[in-house]
């Protein structure tokens, strides 16, 4: 049963519908593995074991009926505490909401379990979702399983940890500055930020709201067919939006990598790139040349690469000032009235979102609308972009500074952390969606992944592209954990 630790959710899905094992016989094996390896990790820090074992138990006895109600039939899961699940609690890692607890599955959750998913627990994130860290005062700090010293990433960081570790068979994660993104690719497992509004984010939040701009929920998986059943499983409106439309996403135009049209971008000015993050990528590329692929080194979007570092501060900053206390708004509002107009540092840039007008973001609507249409013509003659997810491998814990002051390691110099939101907002302002894949690793073994763009609504081809890498160049590896 070991080697089931570390299987795909597709993989589990069809052994468990084949009957070679049962849910409860799974679910028990990722039980014990939480029991005995998570004090750890520190990963699934809200457990729901026997009400799991009692769903277990039903999906097995379905099973011996005739009855298997979804492609994911009594598959034992996890999911990042961001959402609800009924009778658990919410917080956000914000100790204001210790006690508040969901009394209705987030919507995406809800169609999990519908297609027969056994969520037993919620993984660890930091506070407010407002870390590339998962640490918060509730729950303390998670590790990566790949040096216990190290970050998974956040937000959802104790989502990725738990799957490289082997203590779930699936995930369910969020991104808006990379939350899904940067775990994955310092966690060596895949991950998938899906277009803005093709998956409901309802549910997705401490207290009922509207979904906000840029922010989408999204699938966590060993492999990249995980990420396209996921997504497969949870896209499609809901509510009244329900009454009036249904998604259709268009299918991967290729079926190998011969045909595909690839850009590749390795550095960019705004967010300099560790040359060994550098190196993954390009083998990445490399290999799809290889394969056939029509590769591209110089092609790039018609973009301000400053702007489009600048604007994501902005428009991230000015979507989660909602979430923040009155207080701490107001002042915000007086910092960013005495700031001088030519400081353009990133603390200026963080006051000028959250203290944003809403004349400030329309004229930062309209600069995404332009940087939306310059990135159409782009795929009008490349299928995706590759590039890096992230600009290092997984850092160093340090909840010692706040974000924007902590320096990470990059090519020898120690450079501002912050600087990496660029490669999160290439993809996340403009609405596209884009795949993390494994790519490699680095001098001391840390997972290194390639992040695949694409144009808006072409999930399904990022998804593709990431499963012929997976087949053909590298694939999910389990971390030298415990």
């Amino acid at each position: 049963m070991m080697e089931l630790a570390y299987a795909s959710a597709v993989e589990l899905a069809r052994g468990l519908r084949e009957r070679r094992y049962g849910s409860r016989e799974l679910l028990e094996l990722y039980l014990r593995r939480v029991e005995t390896l998570d004090s750890k990790l520190n990963a699934v820090v809200a457990r729901d074991f026997e009400r799991a074992r009692a769903l277990a138990d039903a999906a097995d006895a379905a099973l011996a009926r005739g009855d298997v109600p979804g492609p994911l039939h009594g598959l034992p899961m996890t999911v990042k505490e961001s959402f609800d699940v009924a009778g658990l609690p919410t917080t956000w890692g914000n100790p204001a909401h210790r006690n508040n607890i969901a009394a209705a599955d987030a919507e995406a959750v809800r169609r999990l379990k519908a297609a027969g998913a056994v969520v037993f627990g919620k993984t660890n994130i930091p506070l407010m979702l407002a870390d590339w860290q998962s640490f918060n005062e509730i729950h303390g700090a998670t590790n990566n399983p790949w040096d216990l010293s190290r970050t998974p990433g956040g937000s959802s960081g104790g989502s990725a940890a738990a799957l490289a570790a082997g203590l779930a068979g699936f995930e369910y994660g969020s991104d808006i500055g990379g939350s899904l993104r940067i775990p994955a690719h310092f966690c060596g497992v895949y991950a998938h930020k899906p277009s803005w509004g093709v998956v409901p984010p309802a549910g997705h939040w401490v207290s009922a709201g509207p979904r906000t701009d840029i922010s989408v929920v999204g699938p966590m998986g060993r492999s990249a067919a995980d990420l396209q059943l996921g997504l497969e499983l949870t896209a499609g409106p809901d509510g009244a939006d329900a009454r009036a439309w249904k998604l259709e996403l268009p299918p991967c135009p290729h079926t190998t990598p011969r045909g595909f049209r690839v850009a590749v971008l390795l550095d960019a000015a705004p967010a300099e790139v560790d040359g060994e993050v550098q190196a993954a990528v390009e083998a990445a590329a490399r290999f799809l040349e290889r394969e056939g692929a029509k590769v591209s080194w110089d092609a790039r979007p018609d973009l301000d690469f400053d702007a489009v570092s600048r604007d994501a501060t902005l428009l991230i900053r000015a979507t989660t000032s909602g979430r923040m206390p009155p207080a701490d708004y107001e002042r915000f509002q007086q910092e960013r009235a005495a700031l001088d107009p030519a400081d353009d540092r990133y603390p200026a840039r963080f006051a000028r979102g959250i203290a944003a007008t809403h004349r400030d973001w329309l004229q930062a609507n309209a600069r995404r609308y332009a940087m939306q249409k310059a990135w159409e013509r782009f795929f009008s003659d490349h299928d995706v972009l590759l590039c890096p997810a992230a600009s290092t491998v997984a850092f160093k814990h340090d909840h010692s500074l706040p974000r924007h002051e902590r320096l990470v390691p990059v090519n020898g110099r120690m450079l501002p952390s912050i600087d990496q939101v660029f490669w999160a907002g290439l993809a996340g302002i403009p609405y596209l969606p884009a795949t993390v894949a494994p790519a490699g690793r680095s001098r001391e073994g840390l997972p290194i992944g390639v992040q695949i763009i694409g144009r808006q609504y072409a999930d399904l081809t990022c998804i593709a592209l990431a499963r012929m890498l997976e087949l053909g160049f590298r694939g999910f590896e389990p971390p030298p954990f415990p």
